[in-house]
């Protein structure tokens, strides 16, 4: 019977970025974004271009969001990242605009392969496009693509692209109804 063997484990494929750009990002981050310290959107936004994210107009970023690489995301205008909003990604994260990420949710862009005895890290990028709307406590797995209009309920888990318009929730996320807006 084959077993996973951690110490075969090897991710030296994947490029992080600079050494001292992950430094300086895990010092700046840590005190500009991830905190409860009332820092203003505005001057959150000018860090996150400093290293490297391209942001829009008109953001809102709340507390305690984590972005592990800012090089590797894109957020469209008059967007909301909610409180707690951990983007995890390993691979580019493209938030479209007017998109609302609730409290919380988890964009997660790395996975391993649970085949593998190595447990190989696998990556995928994930896109939000316009007036997604991705409720409180969700998960959106690596090489999702959320189609304009799409919602994901609160406390779901999405492992697949959500088609324009529609509403999906739960664990694994399944179709309830279409999004009509007035």
């Amino acid at each position: 019977m084959n077993k996973v063997d951690l110490s075969k484990y090897d991710n030296s494929w994947y490029n992080h970025g600079p050494l001292y750009r992950r430094l300086l990002w895990l010092l700046f981050g840590r005190i500009f974004i991830n905190t409860y310290f009332p820092i203003p959107t505005k001057f959150k936004i000018i860090v996150l271009r400093v290293f490297g994210a391209k942001m829009g107009e008109n953001i809102m970023i709340k507390p305690k969001v984590n972005i592990k690489y800012p090089w590797l995301l894109e957020v469209g205008d008059n967007t909301w990242i909610g409180e707690q909003v951990w983007i995890d990604n390993l691979d580019f994260v493209k938030v479209g605009t007017n998109v609302c990420l609730s409290q919380g949710v988890m964009l997660l862009t790395g996975n391993h392969d649970y085949k593998s005895r190595k447990f190989d890290l696998m990556v995928g990028k994930i896109t939000l496009e316009d007036g997604v709307w991705i409720g409180a406590k969700s998960l959106v797995a690596p090489g999702v693509i959320c189609h304009e209009h799409s919602v994901l309920g609160a406390a779901s888990l999405l492992s697949k692209s959500l088609p324009s318009n529609e509403i999906w929730s739960g664990n694994p996320a399944i179709f309830l109804r279409n999004r009509i807006i007035e």
